[in-house]
Formats: structure tokens, C-alpha cells, sequence
């Protein structure tokens, strides 16, 4: 599929055409929330592709989302990315009838079928609409879906996309890594790029027909040790994500990874996989089946993984459905009823992912789209990441950030103060509160500073998106970086600085900002009143206080944010 003529793409129809040609905001060309190095790099992630009005659309024909996956294709090639993971459900059914109506009269079948062909394979379709990304240099690798879970769809997807088994072209792929079952070759695989992994878990029926002991809900268990497997042998520096369709706890779909529901059947080896991707370092496994943006810290046999949903490519926007979050599950973030994707910056050990959204076009709510929406203004909804040099804090609502404390090259961080004192809840209104996840990271001292940098995410506030009285389109806005107020402390090289300049505040806790300059902390604050303090943080200190303890060769700050922090002197 990768030397499909772009021509022949775009010559779709025209009703097609108008479909496609849709107003679309662009954050990439805004300053982007992800800090990076000249080495970083992005990757995308996508979900569900499906689509269900197959009689009067032939903007989306085949079944397929085509309208949302070309435009986040664009985002995806704006965003710089090297490549696009899909978490299944390519499309809804795996063949269709082309119409006859007055609708598809333009319509331009880009494999030459003729109008009232009947049982048309579907999935070619998804694979054509990756052409603006292989035209731009990107990869496209995909996981099935249950949508696309038969014996025909399991030989279709490594000969549409051949790159799931080291075929066609890899666009810098260095590596792919196959299943230890031959029946599921180019389904089940891994591959690398850089100083990341990517592990994609296939649990739909195999090349053969078969079944693991002759059920779907049983694919994931004797895969468990090919996981492990491939986690366990990379090199420390390199990053792991995990992905499949399924999750590992469902929002609104109870049918998950290893069974029917989270607590019924092959616990055992769900919780075994759980105990691979923690000790493995896996920085999240990944699924969609749900339709909805949603992170959670997933917890099984004493260990634990953080899991993203991830959010509805398609015409379907679901509602969670009871229970909300099983034994051990403790929510972190929350958006219903938009179209979204995700961008992972990876910058050495640290990772950011970024997560954008859009209305789907229709009043805030849950509804079925029949039309693609007329345009796409995604905006920037959170930011969390991650380090392998750092350390991750789970701080609960109403308990004290004291917890966090790192170091890393003789630098020590430590919060002295504040509170998880956020209000949102996970669904339903008034539920769970949620959690945050506080993740250190270090890049190694400047040569103009006097302490490595600190890389700090999780102190925003939760996003939390789902309230059914809410009405517009939504989102209409990025969401807001501001967090909890808290007292940060980070030590410094005393041989960097002259006891003369410690007075004064202009040797201060310093803030990257997003075009790399550094500023005073404070000055990059939610409101406060910037002033210098000589001497230790004394609790009762406002939002803006910051100073210096030559004593203990410390320099603190009342923040409300998060982002990166160094010692320097202005």
C-alpha cells in the first residue's frame, strides 16, 4: 500500500472532497507544552477508526473514519512525528456493498469498484488512508480490533501494512520483533526506533482460525512470556510502551486484555503481565475499545502499570459504565465525548505526552455522528510524562506532596509543602477523586547553572472533561497548566556561586520556558506577588516567595506549576 499515488487518493468524489477540505486548527504551530533538547523526537497515537453511516456518506465510505484520519493525519505531520501506532478498530465492518444512491453518484472508488459492488473487504481502505503519512515520511504501524478480529482480517493486515514484519518501507524502524507464534506474525509484534520499543499484543482470532484454548478472551495469556521477553531484553536507556485494543481495566466496555471482565478468568496471567510491564519499567500500556480519554493506575497481584484509553477517532462517544474502577484502580485524568490523539515527545530518558482534542462537532454530549464534523480545532488538554532516571509519587486527594524527594548528580529535590487539593472527580459527577502522579526527571547541569535540571510533571491540575449538563462545542479552549501551590527546594553547587551573589535574588529556582529561555520560577506563576527571602522556607510564605538557604545550599520558590527548574544566577 505504500506506492499508492497521493493523486489517487485525493481524487476520491467530490462530495468526498468537501468532506475532506475541512477547517482544521493547527497547536502545533503554537509553542508546543513539551520541552525538548535538539535530540528529542515525537511519535503520534490514534485509536478506533470507525464509522458507521454507510448509505448517504461517501465521505467515510468502506466503514471507515476516513474524514478524522486524514485530518489527524495533518496534525501528525505538523507535530513532526516519526510515526503512528493505532490501537485497532480500523474500521466498523469487514466488507460493504458500495451504494447506488444519488449520494455516491461522484463517488470515485480508489480500487475501481464500480458503484453496487457488493462485499467489499474494508480494511485496504484504512490502509489507503495512511498515504498522506507515508508521503510525509512517516510510519504507520497498527494493532487489530475486535472490529476487525476474524481469520481473513488476520492474513489481511500484514499484506496491507507489511512493515509489521520487516517488509515494505520502515521509515527508520531499526527493528521489528516477532511474535514466537507463527500464527500470529505481523499481528503480535514489537519494533524499535531510536531509544524507544514499542510492544503491540494482538488478541483476536489467529492465521489459523484458532483460539488459545479456544476462546478470544484467552489470546492474551500465552503471550504473556513473549512480553516479557522482549521488555526484559533491551538495554536500560531504552523506553517500553505496551499496546493493544483492549484495556487492561475498561471504562465503559468490562471485556479487557485477558478476559470478559477485569476479576473473571486469567487473573493469573493478567496479573503476571501487570508484574512484567512494572518491573520492566513500561512507561504505559495503551488501548482504546472505549472511546473516551481516560488515565488510571491499573493495579493487579501487588503491582501496578499506568494505562491510557485512548480517545474516539470515531462516530461513537461512550459512556462509562459501572463498575467505574476496579479494586486497586485509581483515576488520574478524565475527558468524554471528543476526538483526540496523543503526541509522545521522547527527549533522552524523558518522555512528555501531550494530549489534544477537539469537538466532534455536535453539542457536547453522547451521540452518534452521521457526518464527519465541518472543521477540527484541537487543543492542548494535558501534558503528563515521565523519566527512567526519575521517580514516580502517587499522591492522593487531600495528602501532602511532602513525598516527592529525588536527586540525581549531586542535585536534591524535595517539595516541602502542599497539597493535592484538587476538585475534579471521575465519572460520574461527584465521583472518585483523582489522583495525581508526580514524575522527577533530570537532564545533567548546564554549564551556565549551578544544579542539574529538574523535569517535573503531575502538579497541573486533573483534567476532567464529562459533566452532561455541559453544552457547546467542546473543548473551546486548551486547559489550563495551573496546579496546586507548593514549596519546591532544589540544592546547589556552592562552588558555582560567590556568597556575595546569594543576597539580592538574583541567584534564584529558575524555569525553562517554552522557548528555552530561563526566568525567575515565580515570575512564571498563577498570580502571587514575587519577594525575596535570606534564609529557610518557613511555612505561612505566599504564592511568589522564594529565596536561598546558603545553610543546607538550597534554593526554594511557591510555585503553582510544573515544568523544568534549575539554580541560576541572573
Amino acid at each position: 500500500m505504500n506506492n499508492i499515488n497521493r493523486r489517487d487518493f485525493l481524487k476520491y468524489s467530490g462530495a468526498g472532497l468537501a468532506g475532506l477540505a475541512v477547517a482544521t486548527h493547527f497547536p502545533f504551530l503554537t509553542p508546543r507544552r513539551a520541552l525538548a533538547s535538539a535530540g528529542a523526537w515525537k511519535f503520534g497515537v490514534m485509536a478506533d477508526t470507525q464509522w458507521s453511516n454507510r448509505t448517504t456518506d461517501p465521505a467515510n465510505p468502506a466503514s471507515c473514519a476516513i474524514n478524522i484520519a486524514r485530518a489527524l493525519n495533518q496534525q501528525f505531520i505538523g507535530h513532526g512525528c516519526k510515526f503512528v501506532v493505532q490501537v485497532g478498530d480500523l474500521i466498523d465492518v469487514e466488507s460493504w456493498n458500495i451504494p447506488t444512491t444519488s449520494y455516491w453518484t461522484n463517488y470515485v472508488d480508489p480500487f475501481g469498484h464500480a458503484l453496487g459492488t457488493s462485499n467489499v473487504r474494508t480494511l485496504k481502505y484504512r490502509a489507503w488512508a495512511c498515504q498522506d503519512l507515508y508521503d510525509a515520511g512517516i510510519g504507520f504501524w497498527p494493532v487489530r480490533g475486535n472490529h476487525e478480529g476474524s481469520q481473513t482480517a488476520a492474513g489481511e493486515v500484514p499484506a496491507l501494512w507489511p512493515q509489521t514484519t520487516g517488509g515494505g518501507n520502515m521509515f527508520g524502524v531499526s527493528n521489528i520483533i516477532d511474535s514466537d507464534n507463527a500464527q500470529l506474525r505481523g499481528l503480535s509484534y514489537a519494533f524499535d526506533y531510536d531509544n524507544v520499543r514499542i510492544v503491540l499484543v494482538d488478541q483476536f482470532t489467529r492465521k489459523d482460525g484458532t483460539n488459545y484454548n479456544g476462546n478470544t478472551n484467552n489470546n492474551a495469556v500465552d503471550q504473556v512470556a513473549w512480553v516479557d521477553s522482549v521488555l526484559s531484553n533491551r538495554s536500560s536507556d531504552k523506553h517500553a510502551f505496551v499496546m493493544s485494543h483492549k484495556n487492561l481495566s475498561g471504562q465503559n466496555h468490562k471485556d479487557v486484555l485477558f478476559g470478559a471482565s477485569f476479576s473473571a478468568g486469567n487473573t493469573t496471567a493478567r496479573d503476571q503481565f501487570i508484574a512484567s510491564l512494572s518491573a520492566n519499567k513500561v512507561g504505559y500500556y495503551l488501548g482504546g475499545h472505549d472511546h473516551q480519554h481516560y488515565r488510571s493506575s491499573v493495579a493487579g497481584g501487588g503491582n501496578s502499570v499506568e494505562q491510557i484509553i485512548c480517545s474516539s477517532n470515531s462516530y461513537k462517544f461512550y459512556i462509562p459504565a459501572t463498575p467505574y474502577q476496579q479494586a486497586g484502580e485509581l483515576p488520574i485524568a478524565h475527558e468524554l465525548f471528543t476526538i483526540g490523539y496523543y503526541i509522545f515527545t521522547v527527549d533522552g530518558p524523558c518522555v512528555t505526552v501531550d494530549f489534544y482534542s477537539s469537538s466532534h462537532g455536535a453539542d457536547y454530549g453522547d451521540i452518534d455522528l452521521q457526518y464527519s464534523p465541518s472543521g477540527y480545532n484541537f487543543y492542548l488538554r494535558e501534558s503528563f510524562g515521565y523519566s527512567l532516571n526519575g521517580k514516580s509519587f502517587a499522591v492522593a486527594h487531600g495528602q501532602s506532596y511532602n513525598s516527592v524527594q529525588d536527586s540525581f548528580e549531586g542535585t536534591s529535590a524535595s517539595i516541602l509543602g502542599g497539597i493535592n487539593g484538587n476538585t475534579e472527580t471521575a465519572y460520574p459527577n461527584g465521583g472518585t477523586s483523582l489522583e495525581k502522579t508526580v514524575k522527577t526527571g533530570w537532564s545533567t547541569m548546564p554549564g551556565d547553572c549551578a544544579s542539574a535540571v529538574l523535569k517535573l510533571w503531575g502538579m497541573m491540575d486533573n483534567l476532567s472533561l464529562y459533566d452532561a449538563n455541559l453544552n457547546g462545542l467542546l473543548p473551546s479552549a486548551a486547559e489550563s497548566k495551573q496546579g496546586d501551590t507548593y514549596v519546591l527546594s532544589l540544592s546547589y553547587d556552592p562552588t558555582k556561586v560567590r556568597p556575595s551573589q546569594l543576597i539580592g535574588g538574583k541567584f534564584c529556582l529558575a524555569n525553562r520556558k517554552l522557548d528555552g529561555t530561563l526566568v525567575n520560577a515565580v515570575e512564571a506563576n498563577f498570580g502571587g506577588t514575587k519577594s525575596f527571602k535570606y534564609g529557610a522556607y518557613k511555612s505561612g510564605y505566599g504564592l511568589g516567595t522564594y529565596g536561598v538557604n546558603p545553610s543546607d545550599h538550597t534554593l526554594w520558590a511557591v510555585v503553582n506549576y510544573d515544568g523544568e527548574f534549575v539554580a541560576k544566577l541572573f
